[in-house]
C-alpha cells in the first residue's frame, strides 16, 4: 500500500492554470502497460464465459501479461499428481494475444510443502525448486515432464520466458533472508531446465519504508540472475478511505520506487535491472468469510468504485506519471476481468469498465517499447494536476494532464473539481496536427473516448470538468 503525498482541496477554477513546455530534456520515460490474471478455481471460467475476451484482451496491448496461479490454479496436487486444468485455463488463452510472452509467477508452493501455518516444510526449497523446474519443463520443453501419474505437456507449445519468483514473500512468512535463500535455490535449478529464462524478484507487497527494511539482505545476498525487482503499490485497504486520502499516496510510490533503486545501486551486478510496477489498483481489500473485509474485520466488505470510476481516470493516469519519472518501465493493472472495485472488464459479462479505456490510452500515447523522453515544463499548479509532456521516438509530442483536485473534503468517490489548463508549447516550434483526447464522466465506457480534432498553436487550453485526464497529441 501507499504511503506520503498530498492533493489540495475543490473549488471552481474561474482562471487557468498554465503549463509551459519547454525545449530541455529531462531523461528517458520508458512505461509499458500491462494486466494481470489469477488462475484459480473462482476465476478461471473467465474465458469461456467470454468467448471474445482474447480480443478485447489482444487490443489492449499489454506487455507480458501476469499470471498468478493460486488455490486450485496450483497444478500439483500431491506429491505425485498433477491437474492443470484450472491453471490451463487462464494460461492457454493468454498465451495466444498480445506478446505471446506473460509472466508466470510461481506465486506459491504446492500446497503439501507447507505446514498448517504455512511455513515451508523444507527449509532448504529444493522440494519447491522441483516443483518449479517441473512448471518450466511443461510449458518450455517439448514431451514436457514424466510424474506418476503420467506425462505432462503444454498443449500449446508456446514457450514462457518471463518467471516471477514467489508472491509478497514479507506477507507469505518469509524474512528477507529465507527469501534470499529460496530465490538463490529456485532460479539456478530453473536455468538448469531452460537457460534463455528472464526472472523477476521479490514482488513485494510494498509500502512506505519497506524497500529500506527489506531489500538489503536481498540485494547483497543474492547470487542468482535477477532481471526485474517487481514491487505492488495499492492505494488503500479501506473503502472509506476519502478521495484526498487515495490521492495522497500517490507520490509515495515514486518515494519507494526511488528507494528500491537505491538499494539495487549498492551491488554493482544489480545496476542496471529495471523496476517493475506488477501489482497496481487503488484499493487492495477483498471479501471474506461471511461478507466482511478481509483488512477490516468487523467491517462489511463493500466494492470501492473507484476502480472503474471517473476517480480512476484521474488516480491511475497519476500514478502511471509519478512512477514513471521515478524509473519505472512497466506498471500492471490488478486485475483483467474482475468486479467493478478491481476489473478492466466485468467477469461475467466481459463489458469494458472506464478503466479498461484509461489503461488502454496510456499505452498507446506513448510509445512503450522504444519510450519516450521527458520534455522540461513548469507548471503553476503540481499540487492537484499532474502533467506528463514527452516526446516520442516518432517526434510527436504528447501533453498529459490529470486531474485529480478533490471538490470537498471528505469526498468518496465524488466528482472532483472542474479544472482548465493553458498549455504553452511555442518553445517546441510548429506541428502540422493535433488532437486531444479526454477520459472523463462523461466518456462512452462501451466505445471509449473519441479524439477530437485541435489546430496546433502557441497556446492551448485543456478543459477537465472533475476527475479527468487528457492527452493533448501533436505531431511534426
Amino acid at each position: 500500500m501507499g504511503s506520503s503525498g498530498g492533493s489540495g482541496g475543490g473549488g471552481s477554477n474561474p482562471t487557468p492554470e498554465s503549463v509551459v513546455i519547454s525545449k530541455g530534456t529531462n531523461g528517458a520515460f520508458n512505461v509499458a502497460m500491462s494486466t494481470s490474471f489469477q488462475p484459480a478455481e473462482w476465476d478461471d471460467q473467465f474465458f469461456t464465459l467470454n468467448p471474445t475476451a482474447t480480443t478485447t484482451l489482444g487490443t489492449l496491448g499489454p506487455h507480458h501479461i501476469r499470471l498468478q496461479g493460486v488455490s486450485q490454479g496450483v497444478p500439483q496436487t500431491t506429491a505425485s499428481t498433477w491437474d492443470v486444468n484450472i491453471l490451463d485455463a487462464i494460461t492457454q488463452p493468454v498465451l495466444s494475444v498480445g506478446d505471446h510472452s506473460p509472466e508466470f509467477q510461481v506465486a506459491v508452493a504446492p500446497a503439501f510443502m507447507y505446514d498448517a501455518n504455512h511455513n515451508f516444510l523444507d527449509s532448504t526449497y529444493q522440494q519447491f525448486a522441483a516443483y518449479a523446474q517441473d512448471l518450466v519443463r511443461y510449458y518450455n520443453i517439448p514431451g514436457g515432464f514424466s510424474a506418476p501419474d503420467g506425462q505432462h505437456a503444454s498443449p500449446s507449445g508456446i514457450p514462457i520466458t518471463w518467471w516471477g519468483i514467489y508472491n509478497e514473500p514479507n506477507f507469505n512468512n518469509l524474512d528477507s533472508a529465507q527469501y534470499t535463500q529460496l530465490y538463490n535455490a529456485v532460479v539456478p535449478a530453473m536455468q538448469a531446465v531452460d537457460p534463455s529464462l528472464k526472472y523477476a524478484a521479490v514482488e513485494l507487497g510494498d509500502y512506505s519504508g519497506l524497500a529500506n527494511q527489506f531489500l538489503p539482505a536481498f540485494v547483497s545476498g543474492v547470487t542468482a540472475q535477477v532481471d526485474v525487482l517487481a514491487t505492488h503499490f495499492y492505494s488503500t485497504c479501506d473503502q472509506k478511505d476519502s478521495d484526498d486520502t487515495i490521492f495522497a499516496t500517490v507520490p509515495g510510490f515514486a518515494t519507494e520506487v526511488g528507494d528500491i533503486y537505491a538499494q539495487l545501486h549498492t551491488n554493482p551486478a544489480l545496476m542496471a535491472v529495471p523496476v517493475w510496477v506488477t501489482e497496481n489498483n487503488v484499493n487492495a481489500d477483498f471479501e471474506g468469510a461471511n461478507g466482511m473485509s478481509t483488512c477490516n474485520p468487523g467491517q462489511m466488505f463493500v466494492d470501492d468504485q473507484r476502480g472503474s470510476s471517473p476517480f480512476f481516470a484521474a488516480w491511475r493516469p497519476y500514478v502511471f506519471s509519478q512512477v514513471g519519472k521515478a524509473g519505472v518501465q512497466a506498471l500492471y493493472h490488478w486485475d483483467f476481468g474482475a468486479d467493478p472495485q478491481y476489473g478492466e472488464v466485468d467477469y461475467n459479462t466481459g463489458a469494458l469498465q472506464l478503466g479498461y479505456w484509461v489503461d488502454y490510452w496510456l499505452g498507446q500515447m506513448f510509445l512503450s517499447p522504444p519510450g519516450a523522453t521527458l520534455l522540461q515544463y513548469t507548471a503553476s499548479d503540481d499540487t492537484e494536476l499532474e502533467t506528463l509532456p514527452v516526446v516520442n521516438s516518432d517526434g510527436s509530442v504528447v501533453v498529459m494532464v490529470a486531474n485529480h483536485a478533490v471538490n470537498a473534503a471528505g469526498d468518496n468517490n465524488g466528482p472532483g473539481a472542474a479544472r482548465s489548463v493553458l498549455v504553452d508549447v511555442s518553445a517546441l516550434g510548429t506541428f502540422s496536427s493535433g488532437s486531444l483526447l479526454t477520459i472523463d464522466k462523461n466518456t462512452s465506457v462501451s466505445s471509449g473516448p473519441a479524439a477530437e480534432v485541435v489546430t496546433p498553436a502557441a497556446q492551448m487550453t485543456i478543459t477537465l470538468d472533475g476527475y479527468a485526464v487528457a492527452f493533448l497529441m501533436l505531431k511534426p
